[in-house]
């Protein structure tokens, strides 16, 4: 019933980053989640979101005891004492100005650690130091059921709230991606394949699905958002590297079976036009042949396109099915499009909104 209801109210790394952000300087959270899906980016938005307090990451795994603090004598009115000096990674030194402290991989950490950082993450002291007020301290570590070594035991679990990141679905990495120029043969991939982000969990048999991460398999390389963006900088240089080459990179990275169905879709890039073409001569730049390479046209575009050819794409693009049509629309749409607004302002394409806007209506249903 409890894994049920973990599962039930996981959260996406954005309302996440919400709850840290308003009640994080009250309260540690805990954020539990699948390998892979971007838990540490979570300090990179709290620092954008935050710009009056600094960021410090303070990596576990690769601490011991000795490394939280450290003796200083310490000499007043003759009297000698010693006083604990901390490791500057986790920024109480900065005792009046408000931090924002990640402590990654906790669960993963030495014992010693945990004990030592746990009267920071509950009452914000750790020796002699207290934090400022306005300070927020959370942690992150994998899914118990992973079985990567994450172990937390009960008394320490009761000093923090314990938030499950859920994973993302495939087209939420896919807005991201157009976002983060991830290679457009990729995102077609992941498109055609939404299996690429399913759980662990809820897959009874490892075959069942080969291309993720589970903990009965035993698996050089898997699928995981973050070995996708990885794989998406293998992709980027492959014009530089024979296909045997580029094929063993990606079975480094995301796994056999994924890369030889990644290299397969790959090959159909040789349908798209260049951007050159539609940027010219839109009227008669090549239509690609597959509902696929439709795709990487249009994820490629959204990526790439600019201010003095959104004219170009839209004439080109009314060549294109009302589906590809919808799709471009869509991603322009979507609320972190990094340019939207470069978009919604080109006359031909509100005047394409206006006539199409039974395609948006459509989408909503």
């Amino acid at each position: 019933m409890a894994n049920n209801a973990h599962a039930m109210y996981a959260l996406n790394l954005d309302q996440i980053a919400n709850i840290i952000k308003v009640c994080g300087h009250k309260r540690t959270v805990l954020v539990q989640g699948h390998m892979g899906t971007g838990k540490s980016s979570l300090l990179r938005t709290l620092a954008r979101e935050l710009p009056k307090h600094t960021a410090f990451y303070f990596d576990c795994t690769t601490k011991d005891l000795g490394d939280i603090m450290l003796p200083k004598l310490k000499d007043a009115d003759g009297q000698d004492y010693v006083r604990f000096a901390t490791n500057e990674e986790l920024g109480v030194h900065l005792r009046n100005q408000p931090i924002i402290l990640m402590l990654d991989e906790f669960g993963k950490s030495n014992p010693s650690v945990k004990n030592a950082l746990l009267l920071l993450m509950l009452e914000r002291k750790i020796g002699s130091y207290e934090l400022h007020p306005e300070s927020i301290v959370f942690a992150t570590t994998n899914l118990g059921s992973e079985g990567v070594g994450d172990l937390l035991l009960p008394h320490m679990r009761n000093r923090m709230t314990i938030i499950t990141a859920r994973k993302p679905g495939h087209m939420e990495w896919i807005e991201w991606g157009i976002n983060n120029g991830i290679d457009h043969s990729l995102l077609g991939w992941v498109k055609d394949n939404p299996q690429l982000f399913h759980s662990f969990e809820d897959v009874q048999r490892p075959d069942d699905n080969p291309y993720i991460y589970h903990p009965r398999a035993q698996q050089p390389a898997f699928v995981t958002p973050r070995s996708l963006e990885a794989a998406s900088d293998w992709l980027k240089q492959r014009e530089f590297m024979d296909p045997q080459s580029v094929t063993a990179a990606l079975i480094g990275t995301i796994g056999d079976r994924a890369a030889m169905d990644l290299m397969a879709f790959v090959s159909l890039a040789d349908d798209l036009p260049t951007l050159e073409s539609i940027k010219k001569d839109p009227e008669n730049a090549r239509l690609p042949a597959s509902a696929a390479a439709v795709c990487m046209i249009v994820y490629r575009t959204l990526a790439s396109i600019e201010a003095d050819w959104i004219d170009s794409w839209m004439t080109y693009m009314f060549r294109l099915d009302k589906e590809a049509q919808a799709l471009f629309a869509n991603g322009v749409r979507a609320p972190r499009y990094h340019k939207q607004g470069l978009v919604m302002t080109n006359k031909k394409f509100t005047e394409w909104a206006m006539k199409n806007n039974y395609l948006f209506a459509a989408d909503k249903k």
